[in-house]
């Protein structure tokens, strides 16, 4: 199949844009908790009537300082309830929002500020503050266009949401009203600037009917998901991501019941109080999830338990799998009986991690290996893949309750078309699909071909529609002996290994492949527990025999997926990390590929030597 498309299950008044979500709710239950925030008591409800209350108020305030329809507003802030206050403000006064990282560097800062011609900053404390004040001082390209730059945390210093609440008093409903409304559907509401894995960033010009019309599709494409009774959901993926943002304007369009948590460290506390329903997540989280239950188990001394536990859900799964497209009848009766054992030993201990409550996860962000889908499926915990681009205002694909495929990112969702090029190319067309990069028409020229987004990545669909990811274009290798090498796949499987922490695989104009690794450091820390031999620092692992040897049998299992003239011959184990700070990966934790071949091409050379 070339082509598979879903079709639309509801429009929008194209006058409307995306405050009127916020509006409809009010209008059906104000007293209904929109969102709850973590106090020192645990979690207390935000109804609708409090929220638009504290919307309305920064809006004010933000007219008063003679923002325009039209104006774009940046916001630098990990993820937090008041950055949700803070974006829907701003499309209230009738502003357009530019997301930037709390992680971005002073030159990333200037660079998004200066092509977005931001003219006022949210920042989330002084530090940003700073950070912001710096970079104007510094620059000398923005000059004093910005404005003003407003604290959300309120320490007392002004100019803070507060404060600036407090200037708008004097703003009429009248007048909100009419920067309200003055979006349509075909207006920009946010510039969000892609994580620059290939270059500069740029900004994505996200349009309201983008937001809106994606987010009221998904609600009724997942009802099993965000149409039940007290769904609910913790987020904690950057809010600078367009999939962790449109995903809460979907959840606003449901009346779901959105938590937020900043803190990785906290996340597993969080996850115990808030107790979601539902959870989107990326595949490192269920990569550390796995870890830590291998590890509590071997330090229990029930490693083999795990073991036996971890295989008998992923058999499950894959049996239900197999039924599902008719090449089997499900699980027999001895996997029956091993799944039920496990069921009353092993399971539920895992579901409370994530509170008890998980009916289902969604993964984006990131390719999730096959094998954790079905062992997180096979415990209990449903993992529903999808697929998408900061260029899709995030979904576009995604596997529903009801239509599974584990392996795949799922079927079109409502409004959507995907195409397979001739070269395997994704192609999209649809209502997530944004407008274009804003003031490039450069790129703007090589993104589209005959209406569809050419997405640089590579796949595949099958007889029922369900898309398979099989690589990034720009990413193929071709070797010396002219073989073209899709590297995801074999990445993919290598970081399924308990040492591994992130494998890129090499050899573009080589004549073989090779691999760059790096070691999880608590991942070795477990390895080395469950083996009772001393707990090794990752330069001592890089050396070690029994290290080399267990990341050659990964290896090994990775090249059983490909040819011979494609599989992986030498590999180098780093003794560093990849993080966002060293440059390696993108603030939504994408491999920065061409940052790691340069830096490491000491060790390249060394390979090929």
């Amino acid at each position: 199949m070339r082509e598979a498309s879903t079709g639309l299950l509801v429009e929008l008044d194209p006058e409307s844009n995306v405050t009127d979500l916020l509006l409809e709710q009010h209008a059906n239950d104000p007293v209904h908790a929109l969102y709850s925030r973590k106090g020192p008591g645990g979690w207390t409800d935000v109804p609708v009537q409090h929220f638009l209350d504290q919307v309305t108020a920064l809006a004010k305030g933000l007219i008063a300082g003679g923002l325009t329809p039209g104006d774009t507003v940046a916001v630098m802030s990990a993820t937090r309830y008041e950055w949700t206050v803070v974006d829907f403000a701003i499309w209230f006064a009738g502003g357009v929002t530019v997301p930037v990282y709390e992680t971005s560097s002073a030159s990333q800062v200037e660079w998004i500020l200066h092509d977005s011609g931001a003219r006022r900053v949210f920042v989330e404390d002084q530090a940003k503050a700073a950070l912001v004040q710096g970079v104007l001082d510094a620059s000398t390209v923005l000059g004093d266009r910005l404005v003003a730059v407003v604290r959300m945390e309120n320490d007392g210093a002004a100019p803070n949401l507060a404060s600036l609440a407090a200037a708008g008093t004097g703003v009429t409903d009248a007048e909100l009203e009419r920067h309200r409304s003055a979006a349509s559907l075909a207006d920009v509401a946010s510039l969000v600037y892609t994580s620059g894995t290939t270059g500069r960033p740029k900004g994505c010009e996200i349009t309201h009917a983008n937001f809106a019309l994606v987010a009221k599709n998904i609600v009724l494409f997942l009802p099993e998901i965000l149409m039940q009774p007290r769904s609910r959901t913790l987020m904690f993926l950057p809010l600078a991501h367009v999939l962790a943002r449109a995903v809460q304007v979907i959840c606003l369009s449901a009346g779901a019941t959105v938590g937020h948590t900043a803190s990785a460290k906290e996340l597993l506390e969080d996850l115990a109080s808030f107790k979601p329903t539902f959870l989107l997540v990326v595949p490192r989280i269920f990569e550390k999830v796995y870890a830590g239950a291998a590890q509590k188990a071997a330090a229990a001394g029930k490693g083999r338990v795990f073991t036996a536990a971890a295989a008998a859900a992923v058999d499950y799964s894959r049996a239900l799998d197999a039924a599902s497209r008719g090449d089997g009848k499900g699980p027999g009766r001895i996997l029956r009986i091993r799944h039920g054992l496990f069921e009353r030993l092993f399971y539920p201990r895992l579901r409370e991690a994530f509170g008890g409550q998980l009916r289902y996860t969604v993964s984006g962000a990131s390719p999730l290996s096959s094998s954790d889908a079905h062992f997180f499926r096979g415990a209990g915990i449903p993992v529903l893949e999808g697929y998408g681009l900061t260029e899709t205002t995030a979904p576009c694909t995604a596997n529903t309750p009801a239509r599974t495929k584990v392996g795949t990112v799922g079927i079109p969702v409502p409004g959507t078309t995907i195409r397979v090029a001739d070269d395997g190319e994704i192609l999209v067309k649809g209502i997530g699909v944004f407008k274009g990069y804003h003031a490039n028409e450069a790129a703007n020229a090589e993104a589209f071909v005959d209406g569809f987004f050419r997405t640089g990545d590579l796949g595949s669909l099958d007889e029922d529609g369900f898309l398979t990811i099989t690589g990034r274009k720009k990413d193929l290798l071709v070797t010396a002996g002219g073989k073209n090498v899709a590297p995801g796949p074999l990445e993919e499987k290598i970081r399924e290994h308990q040492l591994v922490g992130q494998a890129v695989v090499i050899g573009d104009g080589r004549p073989f492949v090779s691999a760059l690794i790096n070691l999880d450091p608590e991942g070795l820390h477990n390895w080395c527990t469950a083996r009772k031999v001393p707990v090794m620092t990752p330069a001592e692992a890089a050396a070690d025999g029994m290290v080399r040897a267990s990341i050659q049998g990964a290896i090994d299992e990775a090249n059983l997926l490909v040819s011979k003239a494609e599989s992986i011959r030498s590999f180098v184990i780093l003794d560093a990390d990849f993080t966002v700070e060293s440059g390696h990966l993108t603030p939504s934790l994408k491999l920065k590929r061409a940052a790691v071949v340069r830096d490491y091409e000491e060790h390249i050379n060394r390979i090929y030597g």
